[in-house]
């Protein structure tokens, strides 16, 4: 037994998630989402060049 606390305390942060209104912060989500520019290659381009599919391996086949 004593699985009723835990069940209670996973209720309890399930509701608090469920219903809260965090606060949220509009001008720094502009700044941003300003600051990307279409531009800049994300991490993942420059890692796998132009073919987003493409994960380096096909040098190293049997």
């Amino acid at each position: 037994m004593g699985r009723g606390r835990a069940k209670a305390k996973q209720t309890k942060v399930a509701r608090e998630l469920k219903y809260s209104t965090p606060a949220t912060d509009f001008e720094a989500l502009q700044r941003e989402l300003s600051s990307n520019s279409s531009n800049d290659k994300s991490e993942d381009d420059q890692r796998y060049g132009d073919d987003p599919y493409d994960d380096g391996y096909d040098d190293y086949r049997r």
